[in-house]
């Protein structure tokens, strides 16, 4: 028997009849939304009981949680046999998951129709979103809306869920149903009017209909809401259809088949028509197209990253060492973050680029060779290889020996991927961002120049010149919006959110509602290595610097952060000898953007057990960032001045010499 699960609402199951299963009591239901919220990962037994009973569990909690599940498995395996193991809540370890299929949670689905729905013409889309947004029968988890384990997941579903709406109205926009639009708009900035996006759409729905001096006054109350409320001025989105409506500029109207779209299918007809299948030339202007479409994030994203590998198969099947080069170096998409989306299919492209590079002619195509050495520096970050470092070097070196500007920006991008090999670069990253600007601003490169200027707010925050870096990151946002680069503005709103962090005197409620939007626009961008456990360390993050240690939340949703993460946590709920025995574990972090920011957690948990080691290693990584802020070279996050965690340290271990 199918059975399928819905958490878009209380949680409930239903049988492949698309009958209700009984559930039976509260318990019994938070068992089975617990092992949902894991997404098929064993939850340990121990972990149940703290979640079902966070203040006093009873003395038989292990054998309650077992009666539970086995109540559960009756449930939704009517028909297993008494002997048989169950194929759906299996024992694993020591605990429990729920292996459901990719499509039997109604949440799943709901992600994966939002994510398909941006590659679709309007009519599709709307029609898909429609669909996936009538899958919500009521806020995400709503069983459990106190429940700490629930309150992450019920956070990034209920940013999807404002999201999806958005794009509906767009999508319904560009079908020219404005007037239909305008009460759904209405009421959604009246219930989240902190969402810019929802305020433009819903200026462009009124003008579009025909209220010019409506859609003036809705921009007049979005500028008032933001700066009373946020203390934030609009962005640059936002000014700019002011800007637009006040001009009537032609772009605000919609209509199907621009003037662009159709030089583009002429053109495309004309390639398909006179370029023959299988040649050289397709495979080279596919990968033209792939760059393209990467930096346009979301599913065009993805997509450029699944269909290179297949061009990149595609060029060694030829056995051609020059086209091989130039399909793998042709990719020359800049790249801000340090952490890679897909790490299997990066080391594939690393080892593509190295046998390339091996098949080469000695001493010939040097500008090939940048590129491959290059490509290896990128694909490799975050990795500490010394090979990769050397590769970004080596590049850089023969790069300033050849006139071409946009093969020294790749190979700057590069150097910058692998300055990360210790702690305290920040002063460097800004000297090679600097370079980038200057360089791309020279020869018309701008992607590398919104690189740069990303690269210097990174830097800048961590030397704590948030004027600078407020200064670039605004640069940035301008030829984002000028050159349709959706994805700097993920960026920037990270950035804003960080520096109020930082430097603001606002609430913790307040600093983390701007850490929730800037996770609103993170959704749907097609970056994983970037999104996944950013927004609990930013939460984390503030709550640390602002004294809030009890109220830093449970151990899910850190992604990659978890082990760096885990002692603090441990010592926030006053387990101060599992907090030990994590930090024993606790490896080097990797040498990417937030290596100060992690090294600071361990310094925090160590001083706060007094483990000697651990103090030794954190004092000794972090000494060179002395003069920096933790975790605002990434722009992201900050955990406050470096000295202060050096200082604390220093007087730890002088105290028990």
């Amino acid at each position: 028997m199918r059975v399928t699960f819905g958490v878009l609402g209380p949680i409930a199951a239903w049988d492949g009849t698309g009958e209700a299963v009984a559930l039976r009591g509260p318990r019994h239901r938070a068992v089975l939304a617990r092992l949902v919220v894991a997404r098929r990962r064993v939850v340990p037994v121990g972990r149940l009981v703290g979640d079902l009973w966070p203040d006093e569990p009873p003395g038989d909690a292990v054998g309650a949680v077992r009666t539970f599940v086995a109540a559960l498995r009756r449930a939704l395996e009517p028909e297993r046999a008494p002997r048989a193991a169950p194929r759906l809540l299996v024992t694993e370890g020591p605990g429990y998951a729920l292996r459901a299929g990719d499509d039997a949670v109604d949440a799943w689905r709901f992600e994966r129709e939002l994510t398909a729905a941006a590659s679709l013409p309007h009519g599709e889309a709307a029609a898909r979103l429609a669909d996936a947004l009538g899958r919500w029968r009521g806020p995400a988890y709503a069983d459990f809306a106190d429940a700490p384990w629930a309150g992450p997941e019920r956070s990034r579903l209920a940013g999807l869920r404002l999201l999806a709406v958005e794009r509906l109205a767009e999508a319904r926009l560009a079908l020219g149903a404005a007037e239909e639009v305008v009460p759904e708009l209405d009421a959604h900035v009246a219930e989240h009017p902190w969402r810019e996006d929802a305020w433009g759409l819903l200026a462009l729905a009124l003008y579009r209909a025909g209220r010019q001096g409506d859609a003036l006054a809705v921009l007049r109350r979005a500028r008032a809401m933001l700066a009373g409320r946020l203390g934030v001025d609009p962005g640059p989105g936002l000014r700019r259809l002011e800007e637009d409506i006040l001009r009537q500029d032609d772009r605000l109207v919609a209509g199907d088949g621009s003037a662009a779209d159709r030089v583009w299918a002429t053109v495309a007809e004309a390639y398909d028509r006179t370029v023959a299948p299988g040649t050289r030339a397709r495979l080279e202007s596919t990968v033209g197209l792939l760059r393209n479409l990467a930096v346009t994030g979301g599913s065009g994203l993805a997509a450029a990253r699944e269909h290179r590998m297949a061009a990149i198969g595609a060029a060694e099947e030829s056995g051609d060492a020059d086209l091989t080069a130039r399909v793998i170096g042709m990719y020359d998409v800049p790249a801000v973050w340090t952490r890679v989306d897909d790490p299997g299919q990066a080391g594939r492209v690393v080892a593509a680029a190295e046998r390339a590079v091996a098949r080469l002619p000695g001493g010939e195509r040097e500008a090939a060779r940048v590129r491959l050495l290059a490509t290896v520096a990128l694909e490799s970050r975050g990795s500490g290889s010394e090979r990769a470092r050397w590769a970004a070097g080596e590049a850089e070196r023969v790069a300033r020996g050849l006139d071409d500007p946009a093969l020294l920006a790749f190979a700057l991008n590069g150097v910058f991927m692998q300055s990360f090999w210790r702690a305290g670069l920040a002063a460097r990253r800004d000297a090679i961002g600097a370079e980038l600007v200057a360089l791309a601003a020279r020869h018309d490169l701008v992607t590398y120049e919104v690189l740069g200027r990303l690269v210097r707010v990174q830097a800048l925050g961590a030397l704590g010149d948030f004027a600078g870096a407020d200064r670039h990151a605004g640069e940035a946002d301008r030829l984002a919006e000028r050159n349709e680069l959706p994805l700097v503005g993920v960026f920037t709103g990270w950035y804003r959110a960080m520096r109020a962090a930082a430097t603001g005197a606002a609430p913790v409620e307040a600093l983390e509602a701007g850490y929730r939007r800037a996770a609103d626009a993170l959704a749907g961008a097609g970056m994983p290595g970037l999104r996944d456990g950013l927004l609990p360390l930013a939460l984390l993050c503030v709550r640390l610097t602002h004294g809030q240690d009890s109220a830093i939340g449970d151990l899910e949703g850190w992604g990659p952060y978890g082990p760096w993460v885990r002692p603090v946590l441990l010592l926030g709920q006053g387990r101060r000898a599992a907090a030990g025995t994590a930090l024993d574990r606790v490896p080097d972090p990797p040498r990417d953007l937030m290596q100060e920011a992690l090294w600071c957690l361990v310094a925090r948990a160590a001083v706060a057990l007094d483990h000697r080691e651990a103090m030794r290693r954190a004092a000794g990584a972090l000494a060179p960032a002395a003069g920096e802020l933790a975790g605002a070279g990434s722009g992201m996050v900050t955990l406050g001045p470096v000295a202060a965690y050096l200082r604390d340290l220093e007087a730890a271990l002088r105290e028990g010499r």
